[in-house]
């Protein structure tokens, strides 16, 4: 909180605002400026117009793993929810001033980059270094910074990294979703036996529900767990909150998970965006409210 609240007060010494969403919603891609760092020219210069219409950001968060076996349990099973995640953060409806269609564009424009989307099955960590160090033997990748899936083992900080979510606009937010993502991880470490690879054709029509619609969108659960028929995002995300709260309770995070409720009534900020650009049509009242609203 204290660096969030930093950074605005720096950008406000220099006549900038801390927009917290997926997409600015009429900013151009061509406009933009490259930060200075050769990883950056790097990535550019092998993605090109893809890179280049890249102008998004996203929500990452780490959970830390006892060893590299439970990691990649976590993985493995995880996938089944990251819709439900994503489902709950959706901020990014508008790219370059139009209405894409979707809650979350960011979603579609993060695919297309390679070694992007799903995580692939794995066995056990061996089976995951193995597949690493073919990567990286034949120059496909220079280390794991390379490999934008939606999740994935960060051995740099002992963690599972969750790489689906949107931005969500509110603080209050940030928090409930970190929540939400610590205590599934702790929940499957605990309470779920490993499963063998999961529907890679139910986790697509999943996440693109997600992205499409968020809370009005159609899931089906691949592990059943939550329930073996499909159901809306919302009532997804009420039961995976109800089966989680003991561990959030553990983590000392339940006060955070309650904030869940008001994004699971109220919709998210994509849907919040879109409700004020129909009033208002104007974008930049758009940016403004979501950017006042930031703390509330």
């Amino acid at each position: 909180m204290q660096t969030c609240a930093l950074a605005e007060e720096l950008a406000a010494d220099n006549d900038f605002i801390l927009y917290a969403a997926s997409l600015h919603p009429f900013a151009r891609a061509d406009d933009q400026e490259l930060s200075e760092k050769e990883r950056y020219e790097m990535i550019m210069q092998e993605l090109q117009i893809i890179g280049r219409r890249f102008i998004s950001q996203g929500l990452h968060v780490h959970v830390g793993m006892p060893d590299g076996e439970t990691a990649i349990k976590v993985c493995n099973l995880i996938q089944a929810f990251l819709p439900i995640f994503l489902s709950l953060s959706c901020s990014s409806p508008f790219y370059e001033g139009k209405d894409t269609g979707l809650l979350s564009y960011r979603t579609k424009l993060f695919e297309v980059l390679p070694l992007a989307g799903l995580f692939e099955y794995m066995e056990n960590w061996n089976h995951f270094v193995d597949q690493i160090e073919d990567l990286r033997k034949y120059g496909i990748i220079g280390g794991i910074r390379d490999l934008w899936w939606d999740t994935r083992p960060n051995p740099q900080f002992g963690t599972v990294e969750i790489r689906v979510c949107d931005l969500p606009v509110k603080f209050t937010s940030i928090l409930a979703l970190v929540a939400l993502i610590q205590s599934t991880a702790a929940w499957l470490v605990e309470d779920v036996e490993g499963s063998s690879a999961l529907s890679p054709y139910l986790l697509k029509a999943n996440k693109w529900q997600a992205a499409r619609h968020g809370l009005e969108g159609r899931f089906v659960d691949p592990t059943a767990i939550l329930g073996d028929h499909p159901m809306q995002f919302r009532l997804a995300a009420m039961i995976l909150k109800s089966r989680v709260s003991p561990y959030a309770s553990k983590l000392g995070c339940d006060s955070y998970l309650e904030h869940l409720d008001s994004i699971i009534s109220g919709g998210t900020g994509a849907d919040h965006m879109c409700r004020i650009y129909q009033n208002t049509g104007d974008f930049h009242q758009v940016v403004r409210a979501i950017q006042k609203e930031f703390w509330q």
